[in-house]
């Protein structure tokens, strides 16, 4: 009988731990969402740059990226996206060779990865401009 209590004490404080961790969660993924709603994004003038490999990274909870951009002649050649920490955000990585093609940051989130889009934009513009 005891051990019965016991077990279900230990099962009810599981349920309460399991049930802040989530909201916590939740709140810092709304947080960091809400963020992104009100970033600019604004193509850096590539006139300015030297050649050579310029990093960047930027982060909001949850999706976290950093690149590589190659800039010669005062143009980007390739980026190479060394990390994307994302859930459903994986097709926003097709930016990169739009980013290459039009030489601008100022594009359009690939719908159904708005997030990750705006964040692989975003660490792109921060390598650009340091």
């Amino acid at each position: 009988m005891k051990k019965r209590y016991i077990v279900l004490i230990v099962l009810a404080l599981l349920l309460i731990i399991g049930g802040i961790t989530v909201r916590s969660f939740m709140m810092k993924t709304e947080e960091g969402l809400e963020k992104l709603s009100s970033l600019t994004i604004k193509d850096p003038n590539l006139n300015l740059l030297t050649d050579g490999i310029y990093k960047g990274e930027y982060e909001t909870f949850p999706v976290k990226v950093k690149v590589e951009v190659h800039i010669k002649d005062h143009k980007i050649e390739t980026i190479v996206l060394v990390e994307h920490r994302q859930g459903r955000g994986k097709d926003a990585e097709a930016l990169l060779k739009q980013i290459v093609d039009q030489q601008s940051v100022e594009l359009d989130a690939v719908t159904g990865a708005t997030y990750s889009s705006m964040i692989i934009l975003k660490a792109v513009e921060q390598a650009l401009n340091p």
